[in-house]
């Protein structure tokens, strides 16, 4: 604060020649103890005083006189710009009430009083008062203050909160009520600083320094000021944490295969692990706070630490041979802070075996994957609506079925292998109102005949040497309340087939080794590819088993009898392993077609899946051509041809290899076009993959196939 903060700028002057009778006037309206008097060229000439009026009538002049006869004119002039302290000192100074204020050219530009003074010393004192409550109140250690008889006059926000107290119900109580044991006291009588004491109240530990008050040394009180040591012993925990984990980054960091190296942003070395010193043969000693240049041979760490740019799977040579490294910036608070190196491998060629162990561990998972894939697409539920079918009576026996899966009569489904049997099981438990209920499968030609028995029925505790001491539930506790499906029925052996037939009449069995019935709901589905009825009449399968199965009979017809439903059946195929296998084949030439409509399907439709599932692996086109199919549709000349014996085609083959001339065309072409796919992707297969439109294990298998590693 200065002067000119404290004067006043409203104020009346007075001339030489002005009477006593004007100066009255003006020190009334002012109501001034003294107004400065100037020349007549505006400088300051003296103040006129009350004092000087009260003797100029004690003296009996005339208020027509002129105040030049009675003004001061060794007055006190006061520089504007003073600043409060000597604001103070020059008032000491001055034998008068009031001072004249003058700037830098002698010009009068205010008053200032000892009245003004004691204002502002208030003002002031105020101000001071509001800042240091202001500091005590944000300070993070608790505060009290007593005065000289011990009794508090003021505590922060943070003893109230450390202590429990509160400022308005301890203000004036004496501190040994308030805070036991403290001791204030000795402060207050002998004036000595104490520094660094323990103090406890309850549960809280503190550490207390006490200062005294002291005004012209005589002692006026005291103030305590604690410091919560729970919050040092949590800091000083925390910092063992620290030193905790930083141990064990290090021993992270000494147990790595790569080299690492860490530098700060002058570039020097400040943390390595045991890999790294091991590599360029030093000691931690040598190596720890020298630039990184001088450590490691062509290191470009302080390049980085420099631009901010990460250099990732670099070539370095050191001593003459080429390593991988990569190095990255650390950032803090978008700064630049250090970097960090890694060499990754030792040596380019064990990069280079590494990638060429990865690759191959890549195709074995694509394969894995594929075949997941097909294993979860066999697992779906499968409906009505997934039977693929133009021909008449495949349509009208799917009808029959959808009107026996409402029922709960015994189905037998009969046709030859591959025809679908297990798929219009499924169809019929699915459209059933078991559909949420088990379904249940046994192939009762693939069990061993003295397990079959314990499998259906299951077996109680002990029924023989090997069995589980808690007993086994078998199939039909399993599908109880769904369906049972039994597939090739006709291999079941006549010993469990009287068995079997309990259980269709009776809904009732028991376990192997067990007496007690069991009582169940269950729907049974049956399937063969026998002629039951022959069998019957030989004595192989029981006759009453065979009327009881015989309820609602399904008899699906071979492929070759519904030649018609081949070509949906063919995309249908494609779009399922289009899916699987992530291709894009979409279509197949018209020669194709009618090879597979002119062969007789011995294996029927899983054997025509298998084909399409083949063709799909050579297939580069996007386009299954008759190139793509095994040999037997081809020429006509398989197993299952229906031109078998009639004069196959003759097979072209190339003199030198014995390789078919078509076969040979079409890997010369399936070679230019994987290369040339390769050479627009730069060597990213799976790059290649896609702009073959086929997965990357197709593309994998095509490569080793045709020699293009």
């Amino acid at each position: 604060m200065r002067l000119e903060n404290m004067m006043t700028s409203n104020y009346s002057t007075l001339k030489a020649d002005d009477s006593l009778q004007s100066a009255v006037n003006l020190l009334r309206n002012s109501r001034r103890d003294g107004l400065p008097v100037l020349h007549e060229d505006g400088s300051l000439a003296g103040i006129f005083t009350k004092t000087n009026l009260y003797d100029a009538l004690i003296s009996n002049n005339s208020l027509d006189s002129a105040v030049s006869r009675f003004y001061n004119r060794n007055v006190v002039k006061i520089s504007k710009d003073l600043t409060y302290s000597e604001v103070i000192e020059a008032v000491r100074r001055i034998p008068v009430g009031t001072g004249v204020v003058v700037d830098a050219c002698d010009r009068v530009v205010g008053l200032f009083t000892k009245v003004e003074l004691i204002t502002a010393l208030f003002k002031e004192e105020r101000l001071l008062n509001t800042r240091l409550n202001a500091m005590c109140q944000a300070m993070h250690n608790a505060i009290v203050s007593v005065d000289e008889t011990g009794r508090i006059n003021f505590i922060n926000r943070s003893a109230g909160q450390l202590f429990s107290i509160n400022h308005d119900q301890v203000q004036g109580k004496p501190l040994d009520e308030i805070l036991p044991g403290l001791e204030i006291g000795k402060v207050l009588e002998t004036g000595l600083v104490e520094i660094g004491a323990n103090y406890t109240v309850g549960e809280t530990t503190t550490m207390v320094n006490k200062t005294p008050l002291l005004d012209n040394g005589r002692v006026v009180g005291a103030i305590a000021i604690f410091q919560d040591i729970t919050e040092l012993e949590s800091i000083a925990e925390e910092m063992g944490t620290v030193k905790r984990l930083n141990r064990t980054l290090q021993t992270v960091l000494d147990i790595g295969y790569d080299a690492l190296v860490v530098v700060d942003e002058q570039g020097s070395v400040i943390l390595v692990n045991r890999t790294f010193l091991d590599f360029v043969r030093l000691e931690e000693e040598a190596v720890m706070f020298r630039p990184v240049s001088e450590v490691l041979q062509n290191s470009r760490l302080h390049v980085v630490v420099k631009t901010g740019i990460p250099e990732l799977n670099d070539i370095q040579f050191i001593d003459g041979k080429p390593y991988v490294v990569s190095r990255l910036p650390i950032v803090r608070d978008q700064q630049v802070i250090g970097a960090v190196g890694k060499i990754s491998f030792r040596r380019v060629d064990e990069l280079r075996e590494l990638a060429t162990r990865l690759e191959t561990m890549d195709s074995r998972l694509a394969h894995f994957q594929e075949e997941l894939k097909k294993a979860r697409y066999r697992e779906r539920p499968f409906h009505f609506e997934d039977i693929i079918t133009i021909n008449p009576a495949m349509q009208a026996l799917i009808w029959e079925a959808r009107q026996a899966a409402q029922g709960l009569s015994t189905v037998l489904i009969s046709g030859e292998s591959g025809v679908g049997k297990e798929l219009m099981a499924q169809a019929i438990h699915q459209d059933s109102q078991r559909s949420s209920a088990p379904f249940v499968k046994v192939n009762c030609a693939a069990i061993p005949e003295n397990l079959l028995e314990s499998e259906f029925f299951g077996y109680a505790e002990g029924a023989f040497t090997g069995a589980s001491k808690s007993g086994k539930e078998g199939l039909l506790d399993r599908a109880d309340g769904g369906t049972l499906f039994l597939d090739e029925i006709g291999d079941m052996p006549l010993s469990l087939q009287g068995k079997l037939l309990r259980v269709l009449q009776d809904q009732a069995y028991e376990r192997v080794g067990d007496t007690a019935t069991i009582r169940v709901n269950i729907r049974f589905l049956a399937a063969t590819n026998q002629d039951l009825e022959s069998k019957v009449k030989d004595g192989s399968f029981r006759k009453d088993l065979f009327y009881r199965l015989n309820v609602i009979p399904i008899p699906i017809p071979p492929l070759k009898d519904r030649v018609e439903d081949i070509k949906p059946l063919v995309y249908a195929f494609l779009g399922k392993y289009n899916k699987i296998f992530g291709m894009q084949v979409g279509d197949i030439t018209r020669e194709a077609m009618a090879a597979l409509r002119s062969y007789s399907w011995p294996g029927n439709i899983r054997e025509l899946e298998n084909v399409i599932e083949r063709a799909m692996n050579f297939s580069v086109d996007q386009v299954i051509g008759l190139e793509h199919l095994p040999p037997q549709l081809r020429t006509g000349s398989g197993p299952g041809s229906l031109n078998a014996g009639h004069g196959s085609l003759p097979r072209r083959e190339t003199p030198a290899t014995g390789m078919p001339a078509y076969r040979r065309e079409r890997e010369a072409r399936e070679r230019e076009t994987i290369a040339k796919a390769l050479q627009q992707a730069e060597g990213n297969k799976s790059e290649a993959a896609r702009i073959l439109g086929i997965s990357r294990s197709w593309l994998y298998r095509k490569i080793s196939g045709l020699g293009l590693e």
